[in-house]
């Protein structure tokens, strides 16, 4: 079964990132539906899969991580207006049944993705 998954690592602090906001979004041509809005646990991951089972559809999605935030909260000095606000990742599903894992490696001047296992 089809399932989309994240995880977010601070490599300043050589940590995962907990407590940093997700958002998921489905995009339809220009027009962006937000699906969940999530809070990474103290793994740096979230609870369960962003998406599966029926509402594994392919097509056009975002994640919004929110960086500045994350940073902030945890004591990281940050200009202002940050570097590094919210960090966007879009990508295509094109098969429902596959899993798609899309890690986050943050820090405050550079960020990481892959899709992953």
């Amino acid at each position: 079964m089809g399932r989309l998954t994240t995880h977010v690592l601070d490599t300043a602090s050589g940590r995962p990132a907990a407590g940093l906001r997700i958002d998921l979004y489905r995009r339809a041509g220009d027009d962006r539906l937000l699906l969940d809005s999530v809070v990474t646990n103290d793994d740096g991951r979230v609870d369960a899969p962003l998406l599966d089972g029926a509402d594994m559809v392919a097509g056009r999605y975002e994640l919004v991580f929110h960086a500045a935030a994350y940073l902030g909260a945890q004591g990281t000095f940050l200009p202002d207006p940050p570097f590094l606000d919210e960090i966007v990742i879009a990508f295509g599903l094109a098969d429902n049944e596959a899993h798609y894992h899309v890690p986050l490696l943050l820090s405050p001047y550079g960020y990481s993705t892959y899709r992953g296992s």
